[in-house]
């Protein structure tokens, strides 16, 4: 799992423990426990995808650095690809469509600070839906993504939103079940309350 020190990332590998599954977290720095590695460089992706039965992806970059997600993406596929493991990237929400028919970043109350992020989300969509090749999975959380209890009762959708938000927790539990029992190959899909 990159990603795995994380807010995200930290709850998915809880839940993934508290189903039985052994999970190798990678961080770019030593010392920080797990391997090392870099979502963004094919080859570390390559070296610790092998003869794993899934790659999560929970990265995210630091403010101002918005586009490495855009680059650990492109790399992630390309390592997958090689490797023929299974890739679960967790997204954005920016791009789901909402009730009202606009997208959450073309809402009128979406946040200037959060723009950049929005943006790359998007063109990390971009790329895995152009990708022809790797067997991946991108999970949209609903806009408000907190910590919270885990309680399994949550609604799945596609582009739209189908609810405003979702502890980590749950959103974990979403995740963890579609690592399981794949229904969402290749595409994106969402969860909320």
């Amino acid at each position: 799992m990159f990603g795995a020190f994380g807010s995200v990332g930290r709850r998915v590998a809880e839940e993934a423990r508290r189903r039985g599954h052994e999970v190798t977290a990678v961080s770019r720095r030593s010392g920080a426990g797990g391997e090392v590695g870099d979502a963004r460089v094919v080859a570390d992706v390559v070296r610790l995808s092998a003869g794993r039965d899934l790659v999560i992806s929970a990265t995210r970059p630091v403010d101002g650095r918005e586009g490495e997600l855009v680059e650990a993406t492109r790399a992630l596929l390309a390592g997958v690809a090689r490797t023929g493991v299974r890739l679960l990237v967790v997204g954005g929400a920016a791009t789901l469509v909402t009730p009202q028919g606009h997208t959450v970043e073309e809402a009128p109350d979406f946040p200037d600070g959060l723009k950049p992020i929005a943006r790359a989300c998007a063109e990390q969509l971009a790329v895995c839906r152009a990708d022809r090749v790797a067997d991946w999975t991108y999970l949209s959380p609903p806009a408000v993504l907190e910590p919270g209890g885990r309680t399994g009762v949550f609604r799945l959708g596609g582009d739209e939103q189908v609810g405003t938000t979702i502890s980590i927790e749950d959103f974990a539990v979403a995740l963890l079940d579609e690592a399981e029992t794949p229904k969402h190959q290749r595409t994106r899909f969402t969860v909320g309350y």
